[in-house]
């Protein structure tokens, strides 16, 4: 259930929760989310929507996620945005920690394309790598590891992409695996 509320916006899991585990009425949750009670009943109606259909569960042939996350770097350093989106599900979830402060939540084929087309730029070197059990990678610049992405791959498709890019976690990241 954890990784089914990751794949939800902030908004969408803070209506959720609040209401369909605690109760507290949507006209009490608007002002919070600042939207009125009928977009927040909506919010809450689309959460369920999404917790029901999800299906997490990631393909298991990590050399064919593994091709997948190859095509996505490929595509975005070839800057076919096109191929990119067509490796990224609809709905792909794009979540990152750039340090304090700097969390981002994208959700979308086009919405992370676009933010994908930076972590496949030429001075980037991309290391695979086996996050969490699934196929990853290893951004390296001038020798030096700037980020950390871990990708959910479904049905040949990327659903879901974690970043960690905070300099101070980074740092205490053991890379050796991946040759730092």
């Amino acid at each position: 259930m954890s990784a089914v509320l990751d794949t939800l916006s902030p908004e969408e899991r803070l209506v959720f929760v609040l209401h369909d585990v605690f109760a507290v009425p949507f006209d009490q949750l608007a002002p919070i989310v600042e939207r009125s009670p009928e977009a927040t009943r909506k919010l809450a109606s689309r959460a369920r929507r999404r917790i029901r259909d999800a299906d997490v569960i990631a393909d298991t042939d990590l050399r064919a996620q593994a091709e997948v996350v190859d095509a996505f770097f490929a595509a975005g350093r070839a800057g076919d945005f096109d191929r990119l989106v067509s490796v990224l599900h609809p709905d792909v979830v794009l979540r990152g920690d750039f340090g304090p402060g700097a969390v981002r939540f994208e959700r979308g084929a086009s919405a992370v394309a676009e933010l994908a087309r930076g972590y496949a730029a030429a001075e980037r070197e991309v290391r695979p790598a086996t996050v969490h059990g699934t196929a990853g990678a290893v951004i390296v610049v001038r020798g030096r590891p700037v980020a950390v992405m871990g990708f959910l791959v479904r049905e040949g498709q990327i659903t879901a992409i974690d970043v960690l890019a905070d300099p101070a976690r980074i740092a205490r990241l053991d890379l050796s695996a991946t040759g730092q």
